[in-house]
């Protein structure tokens, strides 16, 4: 009885890491959780992408995804740590332990799951068009997009979705410079965050001069560790803790964010 008590147990202990697995073949040496816990650090990979990560007046990370990660690190009994990465880059950035993890209002599409040990999802999101405002009244609809060149975030679902419309596109480091780029007239819109635009296009913010005009699909935020990571599950778990005790949704209130129920998440 001992015996099968101690396989039924085995059992279910992989069984919960697997949910965590992001897809198929390798995984981590070692506990990463223990590995972030000896060094005292969570390295965390991001952009400068508000209302998720960004700086405020001080230089300090701020944002939906840094204070959740700040928590999140303290749960762990170790500081956050930020990067700024070429977000095509992930995944290598993951793999050679330059950072521990991709927190970045990254949307959970095949390349990330099949990729990376991806968490639950967390926010809603899409892939919006942002053009000059003066010009929004002639985007109606997919069909009016034809010809147009866009300014995509490397490595990015913005990027996907050009590439989905058959659009030339012009690659950028940072969906910041996408909007630049379309303020500056050398693309003629942009494909960003659904979440970053509501932050930073349209009246009474850094881009009035801009706008958005329409949705090109529906997705989902999570965060992403090294496959076969142990972080995982540990977020899992925190972002469960956070979502019931009113952590989460405190700092969504701060940033304007509306967070997926984590007592459903994942089921």
């Amino acid at each position: 009885m001992k015996k099968t008590l101690i396989l039924i147990t085995a059992l279910a202990l992989l069984l919960s890491l697997a949910a965590c697995g992001g897809g198929s073949g390798g995984k981590s040496d070692s506990s990463d959780k223990a590995y972030v816990q000896d060094k005292g650090t969570l390295v965390v990979g991001i952009t400068d992408f508000a209302p998720m990560d960004y700086k405020d007046a001080d230089g300090q990370w701020i944002g939906f995804d840094a204070d959740m990660a700040k928590a999140f690190a303290e749960s762990l009994g170790v500081e956050a740590e930020f990067i700024e990465i070429d977000w095509s880059n992930k995944v290598p950035e993951l793999e050679n332990k330059s950072i521990d993890v991709v927190w970045n209002g990254m949307t959970l599409n095949d390349e990330a799951l099949e990729a990376m040990a991806c968490s639950n999802a967390y926010c809603e999101n899409a892939q919006t068009v942002i053009v000059p405002a003066e010009k929004a009244g002639d985007y109606a609809t997919e069909a009016d997009l034809e010809g147009l060149v866009f300014a995509v975030e490397d490595g990015s679902a913005g990027e996907e979705q050009a590439v989905a419309l058959g659009n030339e596109y012009t690659e950028v480091l940072t969906q910041a410079d996408a909007l630049l780029e379309v303020r500056s007239g050398t693309s003629d819109a942009a494909i960003i965050d659904l979440q970053m635009a509501n932050a930073m296009v349209g009246a009474d913010t850094d881009y009035a001069d801009l706008a958005a005009v329409m949705n090109l699909n529906s997705e989902q935020y999570g965060v992403g560790f090294r496959k076969g990571s142990d972080l995982c599950q540990a977020l899992n778990d925190f972002f469960l803790a956070s979502y019931e005790d009113g952590t989460m949704q405190q700092i969504a209130d701060t940033y304007g964010i509306a967070v997926i129920d984590q007592t459903a998440a994942g089921k």
